[in-house]
């Protein structure tokens, strides 16, 4: 009797406190892509300082492990990124460059495909910390 009691009791706990947990792994792996995402825009600026210009999209990130173009890029600086950096679902970023506005950088979430919604949704830098 006092062992169904327990039992009772741990599995009422665990319908309390397992809904809170559901779902934190993805809200996590969501924040640390937002994270690398300026991680990748610190370098992409110190890459402008050193070149007067962004990589193109089409050279992409790459352009920070090794320079694309030694003509185009004479004061590349080796060490903007070590590797080519991968989202939380190991997946490459997509930079794209406009010239009117920026860059921008996006993982495709959990999906790994365009468009979705809560963890399967795209995830843009310039929208990280609104």
């Amino acid at each position: 009797m006092e062992l169904m009691i327990v039992i009772i009791i741990l599995g009422l706990l665990a319908a309390m406190v397992l809904p809170n947990l559901v779902g934190k792994g993805e809200q996590a792996k969501q924040k640390l892509v937002c994270v690398q995402m300026e991680s990748i825009a610190n370098a992409l600026s110190m890459f402008k300082m050193d070149n007067g210009t962004y990589p193109t999209t089409e050279e992409g990130l790459k352009a920070l492990v090794e320079n694309p173009d030694a003509e185009k890029y004479p004061g590349y600086q080796k060490g903007y990124l070590d590797k080519l950096p991968v989202d939380s679902w190991k997946q490459p970023y997509i930079y794209i460059l406009d010239e009117a506005s920026g860059f921008d950088i996006i993982s495709l979430g959990a999906d790994r495909k365009e468009g979705g919604e809560d963890e399967n949704r795209d995830i843009r830098r310039s929208t990280c910390s609104k």
